[in-house]
């Protein structure tokens, strides 16, 4: 597997197999189309700067779930009687989110 995260659409994800198929087809004649391999590298570095700027944003969106968690935990800590359900639903809030975005960084194989 690739070490470069990549993300297709689903019509790249098509063309690409329907290219790959054509070029196993012709590599087994021995006679393969370099057009065909120009077209599935414009694919792929399509889909790697699209995985690179995704992957980004995963990762800004992680850091901001931590700060705002932190920032959770310390107004529970600091909540008068009164204010400390507010702040444990926060608190919940926050650490739901932070979840979320870490099972989605790992579904994505960051």
């Amino acid at each position: 597997m690739s070490e470069v995260y990549r993300s297709y659409t689903p019509a790249e994800k098509r063309k690409r197999a329907w290219l790959l198929v054509r070029t196993v087809k012709q590599a087994a004649a021995d006679a393969v189309d370099p057009k065909l391999n120009r077209q599935i590298e414009r694919i792929d570095a399509a889909a790697e700067e699209r995985g690179r700027l995704e992957a980004a944003a995963l990762f800004r969106q992680n850091e901001k779930a931590k700060a705002e968690l932190a920032t959770a935990k310390a107004a529970v800590r600091a909540a008068t009687r009164e204010d400390k359900a507010a702040a444990r639903t926060a608190l919940a809030q926050a650490e739901k989110r932070a979840r979320a975005i870490e099972t989605a960084i790992r579904r994505a194989g960051l």
